[in-house]
């Protein structure tokens, strides 16, 4: 467990858990409905990570997401309308409507950006990095990805270079223990992944990542190493997605048994209830907030739903080639 924050920093990292929850819930009931449509990967039961993470940030550091993006990006600082409007392919979306669940991004956050393709945040970060050194910002990158990209290759080029370079990246692996419906206990032939940053002289560590502050402590460690000079970093944060890797699928590779205990380790309920007993906030105050969240993503749904589709004649626009 983490050191506790004070009281302002301890409603402030409730409030972003709770509409992270809100915010995947909510998706999963507009992707039932057919209202949202297309991919998307929730969140939900890894709250803890994101924002601890960006917990120990600075507002102008970085981010690299994944296609299980949405908790990143509300956890950087995005605005809950504009990514609700992404989502649903609205004009008012942080994307204009363009990106979609798969790719948001937010410059003006620091967020640079989720993507569909497994390990493709390495190079963004790296390349972040490389470009936070040689301007000399004292910015950090935090790149996040999953358990299962961290067999792509690009990794270990991404890993090696920020090492030769001493680049300020730290290399944030959310292990949910599935990549798709494999275990990594079959996909990777070393089961402590922080064993991956030997190859690179990198230090690394582990964190709960269903506890707020111990992800905070963690990844902060890191990133004031990284804003020293001293070069990347990996930490490994033991979490658990609650839905299924998408909408369709059945997670019959998951037993009933394993889901509730990772359920009854519920982030948003744990430091709710370290709130409480360090007497930060009281019962009430907790559900009063979580009450205040839901007020959020419902004004979030309505203000995207009253917007309009982006117009045709801007499909061209906006595009790099």
């Amino acid at each position: 467990m983490g050191t506790m924050p004070d009281r302002t920093e301890a409603r402030r990292l409730l409030e972003q858990m709770m509409q992270i929850r809100r915010f995947e819930d909510m998706i999963m009931e507009l992707l039932a409905k057919n209202i949202a449509e297309g991919g998307s990967h929730l969140y939900a039961g890894e709250e803890a990570v994101a924002v601890g993470a960006m917990a120990a940030l600075r507002p102008d550091d970085m981010i690299s997401s994944t296609h299980r993006g949405h908790g990143h990006a509300i956890a950087k600082g995005g605005k809950l309308p504009e990514l609700m409007a992404e989502i649903l392919g609205k004009k008012t979306g942080c994307c204009k409507g363009k990106g979609g669940s798969l790719h948001l991004a937010d410059v003006s956050t620091g967020n640079l950006g989720a993507t569909g393709v497994v390990g493709g945040g390495f190079g963004i970060a790296t390349g972040a990095a490389l470009s936070a050194k040689l301007r000399k910002t004292g910015q950090v990158v935090l790149c996040f990805f999953g358990d299962g990209a961290i067999n792509m290759g690009i990794f270990h080029e991404c890993a090696n270079m920020a090492a030769v370079w001493k680049l300020p990246v730290v290399f944030v692996c959310e292990n949910n223990l599935y990549g798709m419906s494999v275990s990594v206990k079959r996909a990777c032939a070393v089961q402590d992944l922080t064993k991956r940053a030997l190859a690179y002289d990198m230090p690394s560590a582990k964190a709960d990542g269903m506890d707020v502050m111990g992800v905070r402590d963690g990844v902060g460690a890191l990133v004031e190493r990284a804003r020293k000079g001293e070069g990347p970093s990996l930490i490994v944060c033991e979490t658990y997605r609650y839905y299924g890797h998408s909408r369709s699928d059945p997670r019959v590779y998951r037993t009933k048994e394993e889901e509730k205990q990772w359920a009854d380790r519920d982030p948003i309920k744990a430091f709710s209830a370290k709130c409480v007993a360090a007497k930060l906030m009281t019962d009430d105050e907790v559900k009063k907030l979580d009450e205040a969240v839901k007020g959020q993503i419902d004004a979030a749904v309505k203000f995207a739903m009253e917007s309009p589709d982006p117009d045709p004649s801007e499909l061209y626009e906006d595009l790099y080639a």
